[in-house]
């Protein structure tokens, strides 16, 4: 199962507690069209398939595929080499790949 470092955590429970936000919001991280590359996006409710995570006030909305991607991941956040922000994907006990 996914897992989610502190910082992600709180990064996540930010974005899907901004103001105007439904209570329930969660981040949902998905694929289109069969796609393999991860997108993400703020969703007010899970998709009908999407696997539903949560951990201390945060929640992620995963649809099957991404599900089965980010089954043995660590969450967490770092920045680039341009100094940019993001979401880092690791394998669990690994050191972080960014994405």
């Amino acid at each position: 199962m996914l897992t989610l470092t502190p910082t992600a955590i709180e990064v996540v429970r930010t974005i899907t507690h901004a103001e105007g936000m439904p209570e329930d919001a969660g981040l949902r991280i998905f694929t289109a069209d069969g796609s393999t590359t991860l997108q993400l996006a703020v969703a007010a409710v899970p998709a009908e398939q999407d696997q539903v995570l949560t951990a201390e006030g945060s929640r992620l909305f995963l649809d099957q595929q991404a599900a089965a991607f980010l089954n043995d991941k660590v969450l967490d956040t770092g920045q680039d080499p341009n100094g940019e922000g993001g979401f880092v994907i690791s394998q669990q006990n690994q050191d972080p790949l960014g994405i």
